[in-house]
């Protein structure tokens, strides 16, 4: 990664909340950092799904506006505010916060910035924080995945997905990846899993159970929704657990006589609420991924990089969900 920031504070700023075309890339300083506050000379940004579908305006909270997208950055701190401790002027770090850092200039509160693990590129940073820290909440405090038993992971290649699957088998589960192309299957695997399936087949359900030597599975990880819950949800076993993470896919309809026949359970897993009803958990939980990030057990996977300047790309491409790994904004 280029050490040079672009010296002209720029961010992608929409007026009004929608399609891509509503964005422009323009100047734009967010000036000196607060109290509690660093400034950060951003290198990379990550663009999620969720990034794409708040700056749409669909997503269940709608930010303010005007409005900067971007919920993950990394980059160099340029400057300290007052009463910050632990971090200094040039300090590698990686932040996250919600809106803001589709920008090579960014401010951020010093309690939302680590310093990036040893050996991670300012890219992978840049993916790093939300996807593990939602993929290990769900799975060890809201599904309570224990060694031995089988997660099923929805969307397998995609952000939180591949998360999943390498925090799943770091956890001790037999993880079996479910994505809808080849590409994907093979990253799943790569980062872990022990079978995969074919998102689209015919007999995805009869693929799983396989799969799993002819038993329902322990946990379903479910980053899609749509059409997959309901054939996921049934693939579980007796006290199984369904976690909703998202739904790209759209809102699903469960028929309420599964749980019960099953004595199954459907859990929803918000990352942005956790870190406001239990923030000393949530950080306790980032303490956790980033240091199995510097032990090497955890690393995102980079599909593309774009320049700043072709954002419009980036979050189509994004949006779209059809690359094996994470989309990112890189600002030179």
């Amino acid at each position: 990664m280029p050490s040079r920031n672009n010296s002209t504070p720029r961010a992608v700023i929409a007026k009004q909340l929608g399609p891509v075309e509503n964005y422009r890339l323009v100047p734009h300083d967010p000036g000196s950092p607060a109290g509690g506050e660093v400034r950060i000379a951003v290198r990379a940004a990550g663009i999620s799904f969720v990034d794409v579908l708040t700056a749409a305006g669909g997503y269940q909270v709608q930010p303010p506006v005007p409005f900067i997208p971007g919920s993950e950055c990394a980059g160099v701190i340029a400057a300290v505010g007052k009463d910050v401790r632990g971090f200094a002027k040039g300090d590698e770090v990686v932040g996250s916060g919600w809106g803001g850092l589709f920008a090579n200039i960014a401010n951020l509160p010093a309690r939302t910035v680590r310093k990036i693990p040893e050996g991670m590129t300012f890219a992978e940073a840049a993916v790093f924080p939300v996807s593990y820290a939602t993929a290990w909440h769900a799975l060890v405090d809201r599904g309570h995945l224990q060694e031995g038993e089988t997660l099923l992971v929805l969307g397998a290649g995609g952000a939180t997905g591949y998360a999943a699957v390498q925090i799943g088998k770091y956890l001790g589960a037999h993880v079996i990846g479910s994505a809808s192309g080849e590409a994907k299957r093979d990253l799943a695997l790569a980062g872990g899993a022990d079978a995969v399936v074919d998102a689209r087949a015919d007999d995805w359900r009869d693929a799983v159970k396989a799969a799993n030597h002819g038993k329902g599975v322990d946990v379903v990880f479910d980053p899609v929704g749509g059409e997959a819950t309901d054939p996921a949800f049934r693939c579980l076993g007796w006290n199984g657990r369904h976690l909703v993470i998202g739904f790209p896919a759209g809102i699903a309809s469960l028929r309420t006589n599964l749980p019960l026949l099953k004595g199954a359970s459907l859990i929803g897993v918000d990352i942005r609420q956790f870190g406001i009803f239990e923030p000393e958990k949530s950080e306790a939980n980032r303490d956790l991924i980033f240091a199995l990030a510097a032990e090497g057990r955890l690393r995102p996977a980079i599909a593309r990089a774009y320049p700043l300047g072709e954002f419009r790309t980036a979050m189509q491409v994004a949006a779209e969900g059809k690359r094996a790994g994470r989309i990112v904004l890189t600002m030179t």
